[in-house]
């Protein structure tokens, strides 16, 4: 079966139009994969094996058997080729988007009936949680695994339901679904890619906080962090670093800036309220004091239990920032917060952070984010995100500054006639 991998003696019609997707590069590349992982399915060559596909791909369980099904276009005989490979990988990942997405809505299926249940999505949730948080043994505060994939689970609609009593969910909840929660439609889309760290869906900002506070007294947990991340680019991924945590400094307006006036970079602002909700908003601009609205589209607002959901600006306004403070006018309320209008934002905090609200608008398409519209602060934290042009910036700074030292100091030497004593 060898020469009959090759894209000139294909008679496939799909193979031969997939082929064109690649580069003779990408097309090498891809028959030298298939040609270790068929060595390693002892296969003379022919074909790759379920178990070195699944755990080449470090997709295991059930998403790992379905996704080995679809890509061997469902025959059923346990041996994926070489064209199998190309035609996935030409529509998983160069096909358009309504390809791919139809694509993953199959895998999702992972019981491979015809029908997206409840029961897949929480199959399949669990696969991505068991590798994107494999060999953390931190137990999350919030409870365990199960309660993890409820919040992303609790975010799906099912308004069909099969013969039996099953919820199933339509490819338009799919696609709506995927929308809200970036960070899965990221990690679903890229299971054929190296499984590497560099592969999306898959990365975890590092959390960075003060050694003097505990752990578990912190709002955003990884679970948290991975499904923020999911909404953003791949620069913002290296650390974030807490800032400000009401627990330990008090709910205060002051201590909130002084211990945020440093940081000149984006920002996770989270709340959790006396009725047990936590959600908050991600600021791209620093918080400085303006009496109007400011910003860029790229700041959003999220929740995050009891259930995980992601709203970005949909360009109706640009009423995206808001912070405000020692006013005396009541048309300009004193706090911060994101979207909608004034005294009536998506997300607002009073300066006194003992209170605020939360409505529905139309800024981010976002509903009220919390039980009722009032907002009762339990605790509030706030977390500075390193980008990595913030670190590359740094370093050719501090860099610059000590060249322009060695500089200066050569200069007062050469005037002095010491320049050279010690060469």
């Amino acid at each position: 079966m060898g020469n009959s991998h090759s894209p000139s003696s294909s008679t496939d019609p799909r193979f031969t139009s997939a082929s064109r997707a690649f580069t003779q590069k990408e097309l090498e590349d891809l028959k030298s994969l298939f040609q270790s992982l068929a060595a390693q399915s002892q296969s003379n060559g022919k074909y790759i094996s379920p178990s070195v596909f699944q755990a080449h791909f470090e997709i295991h369980g059930p998403l790992g058997e379905r996704l080995f099904d679809l890509v061997t276009q469902q025959r059923k005989d346990h041996q994926l080729t070489f064209e199998d490979l190309v035609i996935a990988k030409g529509t998983y990942e160069k096909g358009t988007k309504d390809e791919i997405e139809e694509f993953i809505y199959q895998l999702l299926d992972v019981n491979g009936d015809g029908i997206l249940g409840r029961s897949d999505l929480e199959s399949a949730l669990v696969a991505i949680f068991d590798h994107i948080f494999k060999g953390d043994n931190s137990e999350s505060k919030s409870g365990s695994s199960k309660d993890n994939v409820g919040i992303f689970l609790d975010a799906a609609v099912f308004t069909k339901h099969n013969e039996g009593t099953e919820e199933c969910m339509s490819f338009q909840e799919f696609r709506s679904w995927c929308t809200i929660l970036p960070s899965v439609r990221k990690f679903l889309g890229s299971l054929l890619l190296p499984p590497d760290p560099g592969r999306p869906g898959s990365q975890v900002p590092r959390l960075l906080h003060w050694e003097n506070i505990d752990s578990n007294m912190m709002l955003l947990r990884k679970e948290f962090a991975w499904h923020i991340r999911g909404a953003l680019s791949q620069h913002e991924l290296e650390e974030w670093k807490l800032l400000y945590h009401s627990s330990f400094n008090g709910l205060s307006f002051n201590t909130f800036f002084g211990n945020i006036s440093s940081d000149e970079g984006p920002t996770v602002l989270i709340i959790k309220d006396k009725e047990g909700y936590i959600y908050g908003g991600y600021a791209s601009e620093p918080w400085e004091r303006h009496g109007d609205f400011y910003g860029d589209m790229k700041s959003f607002l999220f929740q995050l239990y009891p259930k995980a959901a992601f709203f970005r600006p949909t360009g109706a306004n640009t009423n995206l920032q808001w912070c405000a403070a020692n006013f005396s006018s009541d048309n300009i309320p004193n706090g911060i917060g994101f979207g909608g209008q004034a005294n009536h934002f998506g997300l607002f905090l009073s300066s006194s952070f003992e209170q605020g609200h939360t409505f529905s608008c139309t800024t981010f398409g976002s509903p009220c984010l919390s039980k009722t519209n009032k907002i009762q602060p339990e605790v509030i934290e706030c977390w500075g995100v390193v980008t990595q042009r913030a670190e590359q910036d740094k370093h050719d700074a501090l860099k610059g500054s000590v060249l322009e030292r060695f500089k200066e100091d050569r200069h007062m030497l050469n005037l002095v006639g010491l320049a050279n004593s010690s060469e």
